[in-house]
């Protein structure tokens, strides 16, 4: 089999447990090595990042391969508009800052990862 290239898009932060679970179904079912899964937060999706109980699943997943991104501007957005502030070095080590995640998104589709937006 090919290797399958994967972009999942988290904006809203209820959608994480939909996503993680996603991500452990494609993985069990296609094989790790042969998956490369990139999870982009965008939006209030970011605030994720910062939740212990999405943050556990997620570092399994990084173990298995799994790259998540977060957008700098939904950082400075979410700031801006009078929610929570979230700090870019309180992120756990395994998330990958990118300065816009729509930029990252369409680089990835140009790729030929395939979208999937839970």
């Amino acid at each position: 089999m090919d290797k399958l290239n994967v972009l999942i898009h988290i904006n809203e932060n209820e959608k994480w447990k939909v996503a993680l679970g996603n991500i452990s179904n494609l993985l069990n079912d296609a094989g790790d090595e042969n998956v490369d899964v990139v999870v982009i937060a965008n939006g209030y999706a970011v605030y994720g990042y910062a939740d212990s109980e999405k943050v556990s699943p997620m570092e399994q997943l990084a173990v298995r391969g799994v790259k998540f991104i977060a957008c700098r501007n939904s950082f400075s957005n979410m700031c801006q508009e009078g929610v929570a502030c979230l700090k870019e070095e309180l992120m756990p080590s395994f998330i990958t800052i990118v300065p816009a995640g729509i930029t990252e998104i369409a680089k990835r589709q140009l790729d030929g990862y395939a979208y999937i937006k839970p």
